[in-house]
């Protein structure tokens, strides 16, 4: 081997350093290419790519260091295959690179410690209703790696050791002086995604060791509590007060930013909406204190701290109230309605913590209502808008006022999906040519048809939502709160502020005078002043003490802000604080105008103080959710435990259930119950309902083996509950069914398998019990009827023909 070669085999791991620089540089390009084509507008390309090109080589040279010492220690103990593995590892990488950057080309977001925050099973939710897979989807993550072999092999036969040192060293220099001199480059839109992310869960764990409930303590043992008098009514000056008690409808409209209302940059598809200014109090400069979903219903329904990963997350949920628990303990009948599933972001534990009495979801819809399309996976999130509008329109026919009425729209995430869609889309065509207060181009708009058509179709759904409830004699009673739950992702983003920016309407036939405020208020002051103003002028009982994380909402006509609002923008970390007039970003400070638009600015004085002010909310945070102390459980109204288990119960628990998800937990009790273990089979049930309340399958094994044990009362009870939640869930009724033969029940029998067959359950096992229960109880014609029908269907069946027989 002659020298060369031997310099070149020493410098293997600089050579596969400097491919894997490459790469990334690769991705990066690949990335704007992306951007460009999909008409994402991309600021000063070749600004943008030298930024994010330095980027890339810092962090590889942060991986380099960091993988040196295990090279080196295979180098010494002269392990032939310390290169190839080397290269296995950088390959890994560049694959969770290009996924990360699929990621942000998707959201147009970075992927960081909110990854941490949803189970594998929203995840996966997620991802399959955001992409559509194919084999052409998965050819980068194979031709990127690829690259990277070719890479490496192409420089370490050709390029000299002495030249590829003056390369990096070169390149060393302009990468560090460039990001120590030019601070725009730690801008997230330029950041390596693999560094994001990394950084982003480092400090998620940071945060959690420095928050320590162990080490947190305050002066007061619940820091939030305050007199009911501390929040001022300040909505009563624009209503007019009657006897009765309103109706309160809240409508969550999922990505409903306020970029997109009345006279600002992407105005023009929600004609409805922009109707309703000059009708509503309406707040121009609004924010949600989070920048997904997720922080959607606490902190509008309960103004509630985060938790570590959301307040949702929190196991088990903190002793607290809420706008359904105090309405609900003053006679107000209290309903959720959504199109997808309430378990997804654990919405249903926290509705049914406040004893809410009606949740309307995926599982209750029936086939009267059109599901969205399912994907190419097969997914689909639900039920679109006007489905979810329709249906609540239905159902609070059947409840008695006054009642709060809690909507949340789908439509308006990804895929972008809804009925009429192509009517929609000519829609926007007809906007594009004939709106001239539009201020965007038609190239602008074309590459997000989808999303525009999908706000059309959404705010026409609202307005006929609205329209139909005018005719109810309840309307002229009623008090609507319209809000966005965050502002919609895909859309390019013209600062770090209009995340959050979201509007909110309050409308109702009791207003006496309309009015818009600039100044600044946030999803928590929702609930402390709609209490304030319904304690302060109907007869209801009185809450001598609150614990709200705002003090309501300011009614300043001018811009103003007297609230601190921390943000959440992902799961697990609050990195944004609005604090005056200032906007704290990941160590950036922004000066925020009139228009609600923001500057980047230094000022070190200003930037300490908020910094220390985030701090002491992170504290804050951190106390309130770890240690319980949000309100003393004496002060609540209602409060829905848990299933609360013993040393001994936990200890069986975690033998059975280690390592395994909830569906093979199920499965794992499922085993139990059929060996004669069911005690621990419904313990295992039990764990799993503590997470997931709606698992169907899980309540009625519970129920199952509580008839098994001859416990009828209670298994009734669990049956029930699950035909309650899921009713077109038939294996519950068949359980039921069981239970009643054995118990000699047969009205009982006949009365729940009509049930079911009447909100169209066509299953055919269930027919024949219902014939069965009918010839035991002497109604043969009833049973004949039941088994003809069944026989149309499927006339060669040997169980019905038999059946037939015996019933002659």
């Amino acid at each position: 081997m002659d020298n060369n070669q031997q310099l070149k085999n020493h410098f293997s791991y600089g050579f596969a350093c400097l491919s894997l620089v490459i790469s990334f540089w690769f991705i990066s390009i690949f990335e704007i290419i992306a951007k460009i084509y999909t008409g994402i507008k991309v600021p000063a390309i070749g600004l943008s790519l030298f930024y994010k090109i330095v980027n890339d080589f810092n962090t590889v040279l942060v991986i380099s260091l960091v993988a040196l010492p295990v090279y080196l220690i295979l180098y010494f103990s002269k392990q032939n295959w310390k290169d190839t593995f080397i290269k296995i590892i950088f390959t890994l990488i560049v694959i969770i690179q290009f996924g990360l950057t699929k990621y942000h080309l998707t959201t147009l977001v970075n992927l960081g410690a909110d990854f941490l925050g949803y189970s594998t099973e929203d995840m996966y939710i997620t991802v399959t209703a955001s992409e559509t897979f194919s084999v052409l989807y998965f050819i980068p993550f194979i031709a990127f790696p690829l690259l990277f072999w070719g890479i490496n092999h192409f420089i370490s036969k050709k390029i000299k050791q002495k030249n590829a040192l003056i390369i990096a060293a070169t390149i060393s220099i302009i990468s560090l002086g460039t990001r120590f001199l030019i601070t725009e480059t730690s801008d997230s839109q330029f950041q390596n995604k693999l560094a994001y992310f990394s950084n982003q869960i480092i400090q998620f764990q940071e945060n959690k060791k420095q928050f320590n409930a162990a080490n947190l303590s305050y002066k007061k043992e619940y820091p939030l509590l305050k007199p009911f008098s501390a929040t001022p009514d300040v909505l009563s000056p624009f209503f007019e007060i009657k006897g009765e008690k309103p109706n309160i409808v809240m409508i969550i409209v999922e990505g409903l930013g306020d970029e997109f209302i009345g006279k600002n940059e992407y105005r023009g598809f929600t004609p409805y909406l922009d109707s309703m200014i000059p009708k509503s109090l309406y707040w121009e400069n609004f924010v949600s204190n989070a920048g997904r979903t997720f922080g959607a219903l606490p902190s509008i329904l309960g103004s509630l701290p985060y938790g570590e990963k959301g307040f949702l997350e929190l196991k088990p949920l903190p002793a607290h109230s809420s706008l359904i628990s105090i309405l609900k303990s003053n006679g107000y009948n209290t309903s959720f309605y959504c199109g997808d599933e309430s378990s997804f972001d654990q919405r249903i534990n926290f509705l049914e913590y406040n004893n809410i009495d009606n949740v309307t979801d995926i599982n209750k819809f029936g086939s009267n209502y059109k599901m969205t399309n399912k994907n190419a996976e097969g997914f689909s999130w639900g039920y679109p808008d006007a489905e979810i509008f329709r249906k609540t329109l239905s159902e609070i026919d059947t409840k008695k006022g006054p009642r709060l009425d809690i909507v949340m729209t789908l439509t308006n995430h990804e895929p972008f999906d809804f009925p009429e869609k192509a009517a929609y889309l000519k829609k926007v065509d007809q906007i594009i040519n004939t709106n001239k207060s539009l201020q965007l181009t038609k190239s602008e708009i074309e590459p997000y048809k989808n999303i525009y058509a999908s706000l059309l179709y959404t705010d026409h759904s609202i307005q006929t939502f609205m329209e139909s409830y005018a005719k109810r004699p309840d309307y002229k009673n009623t008090i609507f709160i319209i809000t966005g739950d965050h502002r919609l992702i895909p859309i390019e983003q013209k600062d770090k502020l209009c995340r959050f920016h979201v509007p909110l309407y309050i409308y109702s036939p009791m207003l006496k005078k309309a009015e818009s405020f600039k100044s600044v208020s946030s999803h928590w002051d929702i609930t402390p002043s709609l209490l304030s103003f319904l304690m302060n002028n109907y007869k209801m009982n009185k809450i001598e003490k609150t614990a709200w994380m705002s003090s309501g909402l300011d009614t300043y006509k001018g811009f103003r802000n007297i609230h601190t609002i921390p943000i959440m923008q992902n799961k697990g970390v609050i990195n944004e604080l609005i604090y005056k007039d200032y906007l704290y970003s990941n160590g950036e400070l922004f000066k925020i105008d009139q228009n609600f638009s923001t500057s980047k600015i230094y000022d070190s004085e200003i930037l300490k103080t908020i910094e220390d002010s985030l701090q002491e909310v992170k504290k804050l945070n951190a106390y309130l959710t770890q240690r319980n102390k949000i309100i003393p459980k004496s002060l609540l109204i209602y409060s829905k435990a848990s299933f609360e288990f013993s040393k001994e119960e936990l200890a069986t628990i975690k033998k059975h259930t280690k390592g395994l998800d909830n569906d093979q937990i199920f499965f794992k009790a499922r085993e139990l119950a059929f060996n004669g273990q069911r005690k621990e089979a419904r313990l295992l049930c039990n764990y799993v309902l503590n997470e997931l309340p709606n698992y169907a399958d899980v309540r009625t094994l519970k129920g199952r083996t509580l008839a098994w044990d001859k416990d009828y009362i209670n298994a009734e009870k669990e049956l029930l509950e699950v035909i309650k939640r899921t009713p077109f869930y038939y294996d519950s009724y068949l359980a039921l069914m069981d239970m009643y033969w054995w118990t000699n029940q047969d009205k009982k029998g006949i009365a729940i398998a009509k049930k079911a067959l009447g909100n169209d359950v066509k299953n055919p096992e269930l027919s024949v019990k219902l014939a069965k229960a009918y010839q035991r109880t002497r109604l043969l014609a009833m049973a004949n009827k039941t088994i003809d029908s069944m026989l149309k269907k499927y006339p060669n069946n040997t169980e019905y023909l038999q059946l037939k027989k015996e019933l002659k």
